[in-house]
């Protein structure tokens, strides 16, 4: 739980958007294009629909003509290219008429418990014009440059339980395929690729008429959806212990799971040799113009050129193979060789993994409360069991406490600024655990340790947090980070990163340590080519023939 290796983590068969589409694929569901009524300017909405074995979901999406020089990837932003909502059901007129009030103005309007989630994208500044220009002419784009961005649109948000009006959580938590973690979410940014795919041929063939060109499939298929993610996402894995504990725990359980295979056959040690080199041909196309991915990158494809001499000599069969190459990994690889080599083990055994996606929400973290007959000698046990290592820092050192994260009233999302530069302190969040858990356990020592801890809280109310997170500890091992949040040399990043790979982002690129972009189902197959033998595996390239 150290955030240089959760800042590691790759996508697995755990990951959300790999979980839904398996899903997709498994109940044969079926999609539509409902309406389609986008002018000549590109402004209008159309209708997408999925349709499940019992409920039918429905991306209804706006169209806009958005100057250049309006366009922000900013949450304080006020106008994007395009905006959508996830309507729970088959919208009607009168619903298409009330969203088109509220869904441009994303949090300036308001949806409704109708809607699961909002969300807005912007066009690649870099790629749009250029597909659009080249269709237009009867030829197809420069892969080149597909490739160098790897996306139409990216979002810049996409939010749901409960944002601005929509859908709680706990409304839909029940249904078998909302039962993982932002499958509403993944589900829109998955129908919304279609949209841009659909949308982009549009803007072609209005400009170039008969002789616009199809956008080849392939080329289609290689086409992600980008995001822009900052610091906003950061302090989520702060404030849902229980969740993201669930996260780690279900990948934890899977790696377990596969290290105690006693002996792997044929076919499982073959599957895993094609990921691994498909795994390479996909680290061999990740670029960043950032020093310190730049950095990571080079020792990947190192420790992947390592991992791979290796293997092709070991012995992958009998003596629990799996549990030998992750042992070997741990002195051979970096961190991140040996996260991306956790995941890739995964890949052979569906029957052992998937199943722990049900495990993975958290319905009751909401209605946690604070045992106050807890005795004060456990709480302490309970924060030297979370927090040991937190207790030896120097917490008066100001390289120690150099940040403090607040929510920017100019920007109206979460900041990082230098404590001991900026006025900030009497706004600060309590997103440093680490340090509160260090003052608890300083106050507590001075109580007898058969107190109960509501007498302590009584008299020392600033320290609920502290408590409630270490009475939380019991049922979510998994749920802090070993780390310091606010010392001077943090990577917020690391946070960014250990979120997105969850979903099943790709590709990380970041910005600077506090903001990242990455591209999410670059080559999945569409709806109507969705099928079970298609839709596990799209997140790796395909050998040559």
């Amino acid at each position: 739980m150290r955030l240089k290796r959760l800042g590691s983590l790759h996508q697995s068969r755990l990951s959300f958007m790999r979980i839904l589409l398996r899903r997709l694929a498994r109940e044969n569901w079926t999609f539509s294009c409902r309406e389609f009524d986008i002018d000549a300017n590109g402004v209008g909405h159309a209708v997408y629909s999925a349709e499940g074995p019992e409920r039918t979901y429905s991306l209804v999406a706006f169209a806009h003509d958005l100057p250049d020089e309006m366009r922000s990837d900013r949450v304080i932003a006020e106008a994007w290219d395009a905006t959508f909502c996830l309507f729970d059901g088959i919208p009607s007129g009168a619903d298409i008429e009330r969203l088109s009030r509220n869904v441009p103005l994303q949090e300036a309007g308001r949806i409704s418990e109708a809607e699961l989630s909002l969300s807005r994208a912007n066009r690649s500044v870099r790629l749009w014009s250029h597909v659009v220009d080249a269709l237009a002419a009867g030829e197809q784009p420069d892969i080149e440059k597909v490739k160098a961005v790897g996306y139409l649109m990216r979002t810049t948000a996409v939010y749901g339980s409960g944002k601005f009006g929509a859908a709680d959580r706990e409304m839909i938590a029940g249904r078998p395929e909302m039962r993982a973690p932002f499958q509403a979410e993944m589900l829109s940014v998955f129908m919304t690729r279609t949209f841009v795919r659909d949308l982009v041929q549009h803007m072609a063939r209005t400009k170039g008429g008969a002789r616009t060109a199809a956008l080849d499939p392939a080329i289609a298929q290689s086409l992600g959806i980008g995001n822009s993610t900052g610091l906003g996402m950061a302090p989520f894995i702060v404030n849902h212990p229980v969740l993201f504990n669930n996260w780690i725990a279900a990948r934890e359980e899977a790696i377990a799971r596969v290290r105690s295979v006693a002996t792997a056959t044929a076919e499982e040690r073959s599957m895993f040799l094609s990921i691994l080199e498909r795994s390479g041909m996909s680290v061999a196309d990740w670029h960043s113009s950032h020093p310190i991915q730049q950095a990571r990158l080079v020792e990947l494809r190192q420790d992947l050129a390592t991992l791979m001499a290796f293997v092709t000599e070991a012995d992958l069969t009998d003596d629990q193979p799996w549990n030998r190459l992750i042992n070997w990994a741990e002195t051979a690889l970096t961190e991140e060789g040996q996260e991306l080599l956790a995941s890739l083990i995964l890949e052979p055994y569906s029957g052992l993994v998937d199943g722990l996606a049900d495990e993975m929400a958290d319905n009751d973290a909401s209605v946690f409360s604070i045992d106050g007959a807890m005795t004060v000698g456990e709480v302490c046990r309970l924060i030297d069991a979370s927090f040991g290592w937190a207790l030896d820092v120097d917490w008066s050192a100001p390289g120690s406490i150099a940040r403090a994260w607040y929510v920017s009233a100019e920007k109206l999302e979460p900041r990082l600024g230098e404590r001991f530069e900026e006025p900030i302190a009497a706004y600060e969040q309590p997103l440093a655990p680490a340090r509160d858990a260090a003052a608890a356990h300083a106050a507590l020592s001075g109580f007898a340790p058969d107190t109960p801890i509501s007498e302590f809280l009584r008299l020392h109310p600033e320290h609920r947090h502290t408590v409630r997170r270490a009475q939380i500890s019991r049922i979510a091992p998994y749920g802090e980070i070993r780390d310091n949040t606010i010392s001077a040399d943090v990577l917020p990043i690391d946070m960014l990163r250990a979120k997105l790979s969850f979903f099943g982002a790709t590709h990380f690129d970041p910005r600077s340590d506090r903001w990242v972009r990455i591209c999410m189902y670059a080559g999945a197959p569409y709806p109507e080519d969705l099928m079970a033998d298609n839709a596990d595996f799209w997140g790796y390239p395909a050998l040559p023939s």
